[in-house]
């Protein structure tokens, strides 16, 4: 490639240059020195002669001056700079590593002997074992070795998976200062209870594994004697009670062996008892619920004994009557909803009114269901077996067509007083609920009484003491005229009978 010099009369200016230093220059062709940079501009005045002929280039049909040699021996080392190799590493070269990413050893017989020998040293004065692990918890890693520190506080040594313990044969590892070794009564375990909850109220990224440790003790109550696992069925219950844990750990009891053995049921009835003493029956039932063990209940016992019946003599004799109500009425809520199911399916494919009395017969039978709990469903599902009409003139002529239909059906499962009594509250409820509905309620009482659903006896309790809150004072004004028809009539009925 030809590369064309500058004329000897080219004119260089450098526009960055000061004012002082922007002169002419006369380009000399064999110093290169003088070759100004790429980025410049080039300005030619000019020439007296005319410039020799450019041969382009024979790639492209541009024209380029060369760059200055300066340039090029800079680029050139640049390059050479980036390419050059890192020396290598001599074999066996030992690197620092940072402090952070270090790893210190996992050593739990260090932290055992420290803790047991602080834990004897308090004795059995809890409020210094209190103080002694708050303090303690900046010199030692709880975090780390949780597990470790919940098990020598409950069990006085470090356990193996299965419950048992490693340091048994060696006294100097262990400590008689610990729930298992304190005296079987509520106060003391109560006492110890406390030193938990303010160990993690101070620290309390230990929750989660106090939690994960019950559960674990739980799952080796096998290994513990019948005084142990009484004494930890007392704490559990106390702490469960205090909300410092949660009744998620009760289902480790549902572990088979314990189940088949009967170590689960005998557990939990202590369990319990220690729960009710802290708190009433209906927040240890809330407390089940939440944890969806209500209907778990049952799963105590082997599978041949899992019905409510051996599950309330069992809780009964044992003194917790109301552990087996709350599982009773469980029972039935379950039932009366799969009962409400089959209900609905059944009318919603209009089947005839004799099959379906039989099937609710069979069912209350069974699942020994009261006529006052089965009105009710009826009444729910015989009222959503219709899309009903948004206009409130149109609806009313509406509801009484259908329940017309269906009051035969009504009138077999309302032959109580208190059964009647409950299906004018749900319709009281319903019309309330419905704002179409209001203005229909008189006509429909009426209806049923016309159709023997209703009786007077019962329609006058109501109306006089029986009657819901909602919409009382509307639904009252509607039937007043209505109880004075039916209360002349039952005085006339009087009188004739006086005067015969």
């Amino acid at each position: 490639m030809h590369i064309l010099r500058p004329h000897p009369r080219v004119v260089l200016y450098y526009p960055m240059w000061s004012p002082e230093r922007c002169h002419l220059l006369k380009a000399d062709s064999e110093d290169e020195s003088l070759q100004p940079p790429l980025s410049s501009q080039l300005r030619f005045s000019l020439p007296t002669s005319p410039p020799p002929q450019l041969v382009p280039d024979q790639r492209e049909e541009r024209c380029f001056p060369a760059p200055p040699a300066s340039r090029v021996a800079a680029t050139s080392s640049d390059r050479n700079f980036m390419n050059k190799h890192q020396k290598p590493v001599l074999t066996g070269q030992r690197f620092k590593t940072r402090k952070r990413d270090e790893k210190e050893k996992f050593e739990p017989t260090v932290f055992r002997d420290t803790l047991v020998q602080g834990l004897n040293e308090a004795g059995d004065d809890l409020e210094a074992v209190a103080k002694f692990l708050d303090s303690t918890g900046s010199r030692l890693d709880y975090r780390r070795y949780a597990d470790t520190l919940f098990d020598i506080l409950v069990a006085g040594s470090m356990l193996a998976p299965g419950g048992t313990r490693i340091d048994d044969g060696d006294k100097t590892k262990m400590t008689n200062h610990c729930v298992f070794s304190a005296n079987e009564d509520h106060e003391t375990i109560r006492n110890y209870a406390q030193v938990f909850n303010k160990l993690i109220r101070r620290y309390k990224y230990l929750e989660k594994a106090f939690e994960d440790e019950m559960k674990k003790l739980l799952l080796f109550l096998k290994a513990f004697s019948e005084t142990e696992q009484t004494k930890l069925a007392m704490l559990s219950g106390i702490l469960l009670g205090s909300g410092t844990l949660p009744a998620t750990i009760l289902t480790s009891l549902f572990t088979d062996s314990l189940v088949k053995e009967g170590i689960a049921a005998s557990f939990a009835v202590k369990l319990f008892k220690a729960w009710m003493a802290e708190k009433d029956a209906n927040s240890v039932t809330s407390s089940l619920r939440k944890a969806n063990l209500d209907k778990r209940l049952l799963e105590l016992f082997p599978v041949n004994r899992q019905s409510v019946d051996h599950f309330a003599k069992y809780f009964t004799d044992a003194g917790l009557k109301e552990l087996s109500d709350f599982l009773r009425v469980q029972q039935s809520l379950g039932t009366r909803k799969e009962l409400q199911k089959e209900l609905q399916e059944r009318l919603s494919q209009e089947c005839p009114i004799k099959e379906v009395v039989l099937y609710v017969k069979e069912e209350m039978k069974r699942n020994d269901l009261p006529e006052t709990a089965v009105i009710g469903l009826l009444w729910t599902c015989i009222m959503n077996a219709v899309e009903w009409n948004k206009k409130e003139e149109l609806v009313a002529e509406q509801a009484l067509k259908h329940l017309k239909q269906y009051a035969p059906l009504l009138a077999v499962f309302s032959s109580q007083g208190q059964s009647e009594l409950i299906l004018l509250q749900k319709v009281q409820e319903y019309c309330y609920d419905n704002i179409h509905f209001m203005k229909a309620f008189q006509k429909i009482v009426v209806l049923f009484y016309k159709a023997d659903v209703l009786s007077e006896e019962a329609i006058l309790k109501w109306y006089k003491e029986a009657h819901g809150a909602k919409g009382k004072s509307v639904f009252l004004d509607q039937m007043k005229k209505f109880v004075e028809w039916l209360q002349n009539a039952e005085e006339e009925s009087e009188s004739e009978g006086e005067e015969n």
